[in-house]
């Protein structure tokens, strides 16, 4: 007997086969990968060194802890990825500042689907790795593509490998390589109970000039997976790469998969985002701030690029910034700074050596006396910055009353001091703790033979320019004229080649000075003046000026606290690192975050 199904009978069998379609769906390519059931437990934890980085198969995880450790572990100058990730969004909320996710698309070939190219590459052909020969072209390859290179012998110890397999395009008529591809076989990684494999590294000559090497490539990759029994092809591309477009032509599909990486210098253009339109016109000191927060994940809004003026926000917390000056230096602490006669008595109670001192309205008769007894002095506005108004050397009343004069012009208040011989230093302190310290000296032009001096400032400015971003250059004003009439010539003299000629006294990098690192190697007791001068301030970023006859001795002079050091100027200390982790300590990475939590702790009680 048969029996004929009606309308009703034929509506809920397409609706069941519809259900069923779409749990499948769901269970194939939902936002989690598939845990499949197999005769053999998968390997936990799985991951498997490519040479440039480790390929990490987060689906393999259970604990998003563990994982995080594990991408904790990627070695300097490496990239591991972490792929098949499930619940990214759990990873990313336990190491926000160290993590992020990948903006990339995850696409699948299904090998049981795959039908092999109707026609052959032309020119070339395809062929597993061989050679260490084989070994260094693809690095040349992956060097020209700015990809992360690996050590060659590391190819070569893998070329009878199971679980990795790398191809190479070869000329056929020069034998020269041009192109490279590396596959994955999850099953021999970690006993994949869906037989899955993955491409990674898809690269070609950019000198090459035949036709279809990365087709040819990935094709020969997925037949060589088909033979062992894979069920399909996966791969990770950045969302904008142009490559997807070969991907789709040959079948791939995107699955809604997710990587995880650690934020790196080499990751970095994948995390901080596309810069700012007015980044361009922010000074070298705020551009070298803002790149680090960004670095971080930190947003950076410029509210006021001319001046420097930005304020980064992390999670609930926003500082207004400009440069390294920030919200958390108190108006108290500015205007301590702001009054070299203030700042000296300042640190003065706090056991810092100060030179002797007077105003320029003492008198005559005081000044002379002064300068009879200290036989040089230097007459500064009592406040300014960039070395603006300031005289250094002065010998005479006559020279005295004209840098009086010079000064004012920045400032009603005149301070005469006395000069002490040595070397300007300036040391960088943030949160209380050296950062940086450097030797700023003079500028100070050679003698070509043929040009004046005048002439020789000029071109010596010009080159400061350019190397600083238009931050330094020599003014040729009346300070520059004695100083060079002090060295014994006049500013359209022609000296002798070869003759070098200090041209300014003072040492500021905005008058043309030179910055020379000396942080390995400045006395304990500089550091100890420049931190408890910091602390009286009480500043949480400080530059300290001492004058010293050597960075390696403990002699030294306290000149002055600048409130908004330049932190550009001391490449490669990391100061705006410093001072991204005061203003955003969670932005720290976990490792940092107690290597200073330990080093506080064993501080000496005096820097408490």
């Amino acid at each position: 007997m048969t029996s004929e199904k009606g309308p009703k009978d034929s509506s809920e069998h397409r609706s069941r086969d519809a259900y069923s379609h779409r749990l499948k769906r769901m269970r194939t390519q939902g936002m989690k990968p598939p845990i499949a059931a197999g005769e053999e437990a998968p390997k936990a934890d799985a991951s498997i060194d490519c040479g440039w980085g480790r390929i990490v198969f987060g689906q393999t995880f259970a604990n998003p802890k563990l994982l995080i450790e594990t991408l904790r572990a990627e070695v300097p100058d490496r990239r591991d990825i972490a792929i098949y990730v499930r619940d990214p969004h759990v990873v990313l909320a336990n190491a926000p500042q160290e993590v992020f996710l990948d903006p990339s698309h995850t696409y699948r070939l299904d090998l049981s689907t795959y039908r092999p190219a109707a026609t052959h590459p032309q020119g070339f052909f395809i062929r597993r790795l061989t050679s260490e020969i084989d070994a260094q072209a693809i690095n040349r390859i992956y060097a020209a593509r700015a990809m992360v290179t690996v050590r060659p012998d590391f190819f070569w110890r893998q070329r009878d490998a199971r679980s990795i397999v790398y191809f190479v395009a070869e000329d056929e008529h020069t034998g020269q390589i041009l192109g490279t591809v590396t596959g994955i076989d999850h099953s021999r990684v970690f006993n994949d109970p869906e037989k899955g494999a993955s491409l990674w590294c898809l690269a070609s000559d950019p000198q090459a000039h035949h036709r279809g090497i990365g087709e040819a490539l990935v094709r020969r990759l997925a037949e060589h997976f088909i033979a062992r029994g894979a069920g399909y092809l996966d791969l990770s591309v950045l969302h904008d790469n142009p490559a997807i477009r070969l991907y789709e032509k040959l079948g791939f599909r995107r699955v809604p998969y997710f990587t995880v990486k650690r934020k790196n210098q080499i990751n970095e253009k994948l995390f901080t985002g596309p810069e700012a339109d007015d980044y361009e016109a922010l000074n070298p000191y705020a551009q070298l701030i803002v790149a680090e927060a960004r670095r971080r994940g930190i947003s950076a809004e410029i509210t006021d690029a001319e001046g420097g003026f930005f304020r980064l926000s992390y999670g609930g917390r926003s500082i207004l910034c400009r440069e390294s000056l920030s919200e958390l230096t108190t108006a108290v602490a500015m205007s301590i700074c702001d009054d070299k006669s203030v700042t000296r008595r300042c640190v003065e109670a706090a056991g810092v050596r100060v030179p002797r001192q007077m105003t320029s309205d003492a008198g005559d008769e005081a000044i002379a006396a002064f300068l009879e007894e200290a036989g040089g002095l230097v007459v500064k506005p009592a406040r300014g910055e960039q070395g603006r108004g300031i005289s250094v050397g002065v010998t005479t009343l006559d020279e005295v009353h004209s840098a009086v004069d010079a000064a004012k012009a920045y400032c009603d208040t005149v301070l005469i001091e006395e000069m002490v011989e040595g070397e300007d230093l300036r040391l960088i302190v943030i949160n209380f703790r050296l950062v940086a310290a450097a030797i700023r000296r003079p500028a100070h032009i050679v003698a070509d033979g043929r040009s004046t001096i005048a002439e020789l400032i000029e071109s010596q400015s010009a080159r400061r320019r350019a190397a600083t971003g238009g931050e330094s250059a020599i003014p040729l004003d009346a300070e520059t004229e004695r100083t060079v009439h002090s060295e014994g010539f006049a500013m359209d003299d022609v000296p002798e080649e070869g003759k070098e000629i200090r041209v300014r006294r003072t040492a500021n990098l905005h008058t043309g000075g030179t910055i020379h690192d000396v942080t390995d190697i400045v006395h304990p007791k500089l550091v100890e003046a420049a931190i408890a001068a910091a602390r009286a301030i009480d500043i949480p970023v400080v530059g300290i000026d001492l004058m010293v006859k050597s960075a390696e001795g403990p002699d030294y002079a306290f000149i002055e606290a600048n409130e908004r050091p330049g932190l550009a100027n001391h490449e490669p200390q990391p100061t705006a690192e410093r001072f991204v982790d005061l203003l955003f300590p969670l932005s720290m990475p976990a490792g940092a975050r107690q290597f200073a939590r330990d080093a506080h702790k064993n501080e000496p009680e005096k820097n408490e």
